[in-house]
């Protein structure tokens, strides 16, 4: 078994029952829902297994709203919506009964930035734009809003402290020793497997 499929064994064997869980509304709070003049509440986590899930450089899956349906952000065929590592959300959603929605519009002759981004504590704020449907808010100040699992360095140490201690290796690069370069890898796979029931949290 190679070293990356051991370290996957060691995460579900800490934290199970969630390997293809979507990431959104880490605490339970029901932070998954923007709201749409037009349209209504769009929820980021229907619990149908189709929800959103945010990575550090793009999003997948599917929101849900009851009276647009399914909304591909992550479309094969054109688009997609991305995330620039800091996040700031950029590209283009897809819905078979909206068309593309725009996750970084432009409004001609205004300087101000519109675009959807993800703060520090994981709320997202700012607003995207469907051509068929208007402006869709994410709001972090109200109760409304969509959460994302942002990972701290508190769960980082508890994390790196269950890995060295598990029963599984730890070397991840094959060097022979357990060393920064090991915990480089490890935290790389960790930052991406945030799920919204995230045992750390």
């Amino acid at each position: 078994m190679s070293n990356k499929l051991i370290v996957f064994a060691v995460i579900a064997a800490l934290f199970s029952n969630f390997a293809n869980a979507e990431n959104i509304d880490p605490y339970q709070t029901q932070a998954q829902y923007a709201w749409s003049e037009n349209t209504g509440w769009l929820n980021f986590a229907p619990g149908v297994g189709s929800g959103v899930h945010i990575y550090s450089d793009h999003l997948e899956g599917y929101l849900w709203g009851e009276n647009i349906g399914w909304i591909n952000l992550s479309p094969s065929n054109y688009g997609g919506v991305y995330n620039d590592g800091a996040g700031n959300l950029s590209g283009y959603a897809w819905g078979e009964n909206v068309g593309w929605i725009n996750f970084n519009p432009q409004v001609a002759g205004d300087s101000a930035y519109y675009g959807v981004v993800i703060g520090s504590d994981g709320k997202l704020s700012g607003w995207a734009w469907g051509e068929n449907i208007g402006w869709i808010k994410f709001d972090d100040t109200k109760d409304y809003n969509v959460r994302v699992c942002i990972v701290g360095l508190d769960d980082l140490y508890n994390f790196s402290d269950q890995w060295l201690t598990a029963s599984s290796p730890a070397d991840l690069d094959n060097s022979g020793k357990v060393d920064i370069a090991d915990f480089g890898i490890f935290a790389n796979y960790w930052q991406d497997y945030c799920p919204d029931n995230w045992g750390l949290k």
